[in-house]
């Protein structure tokens, strides 16, 4: 069993519900927000605390690594500014040509999404897609080798 990373400052939430960061020097920041450097690619890692006007006042290396309550304090922070469901897999498609409707399972459930372009699906290293719809909201496919034979067929018709 590891042993969390001790790490120079203390996260709480205040009245409010606002994150207030205590460095070890005891100057408080309320209000810091998490931010993923590498949010696909590494979710847990470099992430930074921000305190309003965009200054980074913490770092957190890898959250894995940290005491079970920040981590928790962080994800949970993370989780209600972020969404971008991840595609489980692809049911269905109105048609290979675009816009086109994808009827797509996602971890947050199924949902259908208007594509209006190829140039919506970017390529995130070697094995990640993004996805966005007409809406703006991302889809995240994050290994598309992974992912169902009949989901890859309709995939490689798009890219």
């Amino acid at each position: 069993m590891t042993t969390a990373l001790q790490l120079p400052f203390q996260l709480r939430r205040d009245a409010f519900g606002k994150l207030v960061l205590t460095s070890d020097s005891g100057e408080e920041f309320v209000g810091v927000a998490p931010v993923r450097s590498f949010p696909v690619q590494a979710p847990t890692r470099g992430i930074s605390l921000m305190r309003e006007g965009g200054k980074e006042v913490a770092w957190i290396d890898d959250l894995e690594q940290v005491a079970p309550e920040i981590r928790a304090l962080v994800t949970e922070e993370l989780d209600g500014r972020e969404f971008m469901p991840e595609i489980l897999s692809i049911k269905g498609v109105s048609s290979f040509a675009t816009p086109s409707t994808w009827t797509v399972k996602t971890d947050r459930g199924d949902t259908e999404f208007v594509l209006k372009g190829e140039e919506d699906i970017r390529r995130l290293g070697a094995y990640s897609l993004l996805i966005a719809d007409s809406h703006g909201i991302h889809f995240l496919i994050r290994d598309m080798f992974a992912i169902d034979k009949g989901s890859r067929k309709i995939l490689d018709r798009f890219l």
